[in-house]
């Protein structure tokens, strides 16, 4: 019987079709957002694992982005204020932003303290940098030759507040270095660790080279009156400036990948005053005898030339780009990095060679860094993988002295660590094993989809501090392995 006006019963029976249907589909529904949620997590689950780092024996603390201007260059050093601060000077990669400067008293939670523009936004770019208590020498190098600013800055970075408030380079100068000229980028790498002299790797206003690419070498200046700086000494590879006697017979074989001949890394420990160690890109390993500068030191003179010790050679058979010479005196050894310069291994392979530097007329390989095991798949990953920057053991109480240990950068190859150990064959060379690696996910903004590890120092604490070449800022670094970093 049709029953009209009564209001039906909540029986599904009775319902209307249509409700009816979204009632009898709901189990299948709930099934598809149960499904859904579990695609999702996964989904979510895949994401977080690419975007974990890869690592052995090595912890992310602390990390930084610069303000979304990541691109460290090659120049880091720790300030250990007397009020407790740590203060970390950061040089920049590109012409954009010059200097960074962070607090990492608290290494787990940096703050970004300011940055200084670039000099001449497009134009220059501050590379390096090197402290000596409070002065900061700072590398300013120009895109092409003739342009300016191309020199090096000396700053004043004793007072915080002041370093905090600067809106330029030029509020912190004590004064600028200039190496501009028609054939002159200027400085790009800066060592002054002493308080007394920078050794540079510059162009200079008077530089005439053989060779367009060779026109940077190395510059010894005074900075004992900071407002005053002035040049001591300079070097240069026979045959690359168009004024040396010796050509046309010395002029240097150019290599299928050229790179130029110029000087890239200088260093000058207090255990050997009277040496320089340079890795001269295109040139090798070079050391220098400096002992003049003993005299300009003592007044007696007021310049001297360098002498070449000897020259190591990598190229040919291997690709050139000599980087970063580390010499580790307490063994006779020394730790030498090429750079990988081009993408995707194009230039391979790049390597960190072991050196025996016991007979410094006569320098030996004795050895090279292993590649890590998935080498291969670095080379195809984007940006560039290889060699390139070695821990400064630089003489400074906020520094790691390490002597049976070294840390290199490798590009999207992240921060790694090797160890020596000794052969039990009297005076054989020390085999070189790797006790751990950190590689970062690719920061946002970089076009290589890779993390691209450009530098690292290691404190005296033993934290590493790296910087991505690109984007990714700041890291900070804490090995977690058993064997010691010594």
């Amino acid at each position: 019987m049709k029953r009209d006006n009564v209001p039906p019963d909540h029986n599904s029976a009775t319902l209307p079709a249509n409700l009816r249907q979204i009632i009898d589909a709901i189990p299948g529904l709930i099934l598809l957002f149960a499904l859904f949620l579990a695609a999702a997590n996964l989904a979510r689950a895949a994401a977080s694992s690419e975007e974990k780092p890869e690592q052995k024996n090595m912890l992310l603390i602390g990390q930084e982005n610069l303000n979304n201007h990541g691109d460290g260059g090659e120049g880091l050093a720790i300030q250990q204020r007397p009020d407790g601060h740590r203060i970390l000077f950061i040089a920049h990669e590109g012409e954009t932003t010059c200097l960074s400067i962070v607090d990492v008293t608290h290494p787990e939670a940096p703050a970004l303290l300011n940055q200084l523009p670039s000099p001449a936004p497009e134009v220059t770019r501050c590379n390096s940098l090197g402290l000596s208590g409070n002065l900061l020498a700072v590398a300013n190098q120009t895109m092409k030759v003739g342009q300016s600013l191309a020199g090096m800055w000396v700053l004043d970075v004793s007072d915080l507040a002041r370093v905090q408030k600067a809106r330029s380079m030029r509020d912190l100068a004590l004064s600028f270095f200039d190496t501009s000229g028609p054939n002159s980028r200027g400085v790009h790498w800066v060592w002054f660790v002493d308080g007394e002299f920078a050794h540079l790797s510059s162009g200079a206003r008077d530089s005439n080279p053989a060779n367009p690419k060779d026109d940077q070498f190395y510059l010894i200046v005074d900075l004992r009156e900071p407002r005053q700086p002035r040049e001591v000494g300079r070097w240069w590879l026979p045959g690359t400036q168009k004024t040396d006697d010796c050509l046309p017979g010395c002029l240097p074989q150019r290599h299928p990948i050229d790179d130029g001949y110029r000087a890239h890394n200088i260093e000058v420990f207090p255990e050997r005053p009277d040496r320089a160690y340079i890795g001269y890109m295109d040139g090798g390993q070079i050391i220098l005898d400096i002992s003049g500068l003993a005299g300009v030191r003592a007044g007696s003179v007021q310049s001297f030339s360098p002498k070449l010790v000897s020259r190591l050679k990598f190229s040919p058979p291997y690709p050139a780009w000599t980087h970063t010479v580390q010499p580790l005196f307490n063994r006779g050894l020394a730790t030498v990095s090429d750079e990988a310069v081009m993408e995707k291994c194009g230039d391979a392979p790049k390597l960190i060679w072991l050196v025996d530097i016991r007979d410094e007329t006569n320098p030996v390989i004795i050895g090279t860094t292993p590649l890590p095991d998935n080498a291969g798949d670095l080379c195809t990953r984007g940006g560039r993988f290889g060699a390139h920057n070695l821990h400064p053991n630089f003489p400074s109480p906020t520094s790691a002295h390490l002597k049976n240990t070294f840390v290199g950068t490798f590009f999207n190859g992240g921060v790694r660590i090797y160890r020596l150990l000794d052969a039990p064959v009297p005076h054989a060379p020390p085999q070189i094993r790797e006790i751990g690696f950190f590689v970062p996910p690719g920061p946002p903004g970089n076009p290589t989809h890779t993390i691209q590890i450009n530098h690292a120092i290691v404190d005296e604490k033993g934290l590493i501090y790296a910087t991505d070449r690109i984007s990714g800022g700041l890291y900070i670094i804490k090995y977690t392995g058993q064997e010691p970093m010594d």
